[in-house]
């Protein structure tokens, strides 16, 4: 590898890979974004455009991704690290159509990890998800808690982790898999129905629509600022640390769905109406985890807060109100 190498990140314009990339240019790397804007924009990456260690591919993992990336060769060279986010990272659509959710999901981080393999790539961080935990495992979740997913895009994760181990043990690849927990804040397209919880409330909270809260909402999740994300994951990816483990990324703090939506009102000085809807198939009751792994293997500590997360939040989507974009059906407005 390059004192300058050459990072692939699936997923790129979407909203934590995009924060991701800006971490890597930051810290000298070339960066190749590899997305088919599906859920992600190119305004998320307008930033970098014009630097000279930036490119853009516009693609799909669950195409000719070799193809694809040749072309990403010829301008900087073999890719030697890949951040893999790309996915379709919606819960309730995974339940509606799980046979395209496994082909995304998996499918496509197959493909990945066979151009790793034949690519000599030194290390990949793949981004899962603690939806691959039980719903009845005793919070908070450790790494070693059971995994019992609730939906299949939690199976798609978990199996996509045993194909990392699987291709570590067989072709020597150099993985470390991050289980995030409720990552928020600036580019999660609140107008969009792949967005988190936090967004969307922000946005209704805003523009004083009713906010919709599945279940009786003392259901609770652990939620980290994507800032936070960013840095762990690209740490993670440009050194040993973490290689060859599944760890666990949030702030060990619980926040039940009532509490967060208090804070929200209170930070935008909203009246916005609150209504209760019954809970949704997939979704699970509590989420929160330890941070000793994190902490042991990664050095990882989370610098923001929940209301300075959520403040920074809201000041982008103050911004974000009056675009085109149609607002994301209630439907899927959930933690």
């Amino acid at each position: 590898m390059t004192d300058h190498p050459h990072v692939l990140v699936t997923g790129g314009a979407g909203f934590i890979g995009s924060h991701t990339a800006d971490v890597l240019l930051k810290r000298g790397c070339f960066v190749t974004v590899l997305d088919n804007l599906s859920t992600g924009y190119r305004a998320n990456i307008s930033q970098l455009e014009n630097q000279q260690r930036f490119q853009f591919i516009h693609g799909d993992v669950t195409g000719d991704v070799k193809g694809l990336l040749s072309k990403a060769a010829k301008r900087f060279g073999p890719i030697d690290r890949i951040a893999h986010f790309a996915a379709q990272t919606a819960v309730p659509i995974s339940v509606d159509d799980p046979a395209t959710d496994i082909a995304v999901n998996l499918g496509g981080t197959a493909r990945i990890l066979e151009y790793a393999r034949h690519n000599k790539v030194a290390k990949l961080v793949f981004a899962s998800s603690s939806a691959v935990y039980d719903d009845d495992a005793p919070v908070p979740v450790n790494e070693e808690s059971r995994a019992r997913p609730a939906s299949p895009y939690g199976i798609d994760k978990l199996a996509a982790e045993f194909f990392l181990d699987y291709y570590a043990r067989i072709f020597g690849l150099t993985f470390t898999a991050l289980r995030f927990m409720n990552v928020y804040g600036p580019r999660q397209d609140p107008k969009s129905w792949y967005s988190g919880v936090i967004s969307i409330f922000l946005d209704r909270a805003v523009t004083n629509q009713p906010i919709t809260i599945f279940d009786d909402g003392e259901q609770t999740r652990d939620f980290v600022y994507v800032s936070d994300v960013a840095e762990v994951f690209a740490e993670s990816l440009m050194s040993d640390k973490g290689n060859s483990a599944i760890i666990n990324i949030g702030t060990g703090v619980e926040v039940s769905i009532n509490t967060l939506t208090r804070t929200i009102l209170d930070l935008a000085g909203s009246s916005a109406p609150v209504k209760h809807e019954p809970p949704r198939a997939g979704d699970i009751r509590r989420s929160v985890t330890t941070m000793d792994k994190a902490v042991e293997l990664l050095d990882f500590h989370p610098k923001v807060g929940l209301r300075e997360g959520l403040a920074e939040t809201l000041a982008w989507v103050r911004t974000q109100t009056k675009t085109a974009r149609p607002p994301a059906p209630l439907k899927h407005a959930s933690p």
